[in-house]
């Protein structure tokens, strides 16, 4: 008898440690070979901009996070086109690795119903880049004003590790005998060189 009781005891030992170790393993962070480099602006690519900015900046800023919950890069970088004295335009870009909580629920909810959060902006899905992808963007410009702006924002979400890519110019500051290119272009340019930025941090 008693060695039923113990072998009844250690088979149920045995099965709540298969569950713990299955549950475990369920929940176990899918960051796919992601890193979070310490300097983002020199690992990611925006390759792209640099025909229409050919004086970009060659000092751009950068910051890191690393934590038991969050691995974080984040880089920002002033745009120039020849001849201008000030930027004309800028781009930030993050890369965060969720490595305790799964941001599926959280980023669907951000970014596809982000046109019902934020006044004057276009939201679509982008496919072929990670998991889910969502592009935003903005023009208020008039074509012959000095003032308004475009804006456009790339995020994608792939397993759990989601990155931005941003990108914004404003009239006023912006060379006048110069218009900030389209934002069929921008939106172009931000896919090229977001699929580039995903492969070059898995390496």
């Amino acid at each position: 008898m008693l060695w039923a009781v113990v072998g009844a005891v250690v088979a149920s030992a045995a099965w709540a440690a298969g569950v713990f170790l299955i549950g475990a393993a369920a929940n176990a962070a899918d960051l796919r070979g992601y890193t979070a480099p310490s300097d983002l602006c020199s690992r990611a690519d925006y390759g792209s901009f640099k025909d229409e900015y050919t004086a970009s900046d060659s000092t751009p800023t950068h910051s890191s996070l690393k934590d038991r919950a969050l691995d974080e890069s984040y880089c920002s970088a002033s745009l120039k086109k020849s001849g201008s004295s000030y930027a004309d335009a800028y781009l930030s870009l993050q890369v965060d690795l969720h490595k305790k909580t799964d941001p599926a629920p959280e980023f669907t909810a951000t970014w596809k119903n982000y046109e019902r959060t934020h006044t004057g902006y276009d939201v679509g899905a982008v496919e072929d880049i990670g998991d889910e992808a969502y592009l935003v963007t903005q023009d208020t410009t008039t074509g012959t004003s000095s003032t308004g702006s475009r804006y456009a924002t790339l995020a994608v979400r792939d397993g759990w590790v989601t990155y931005t890519m941003t990108y914004s110019a404003y009239l006023s500051s912006y060379d006048p005998d110069k218009d900030p290119p389209r934002i069929d272009e921008i939106s172009d340019w931000l896919k090229t060189d977001t699929r580039n930025t995903l492969e070059r941090l898995k390496n």
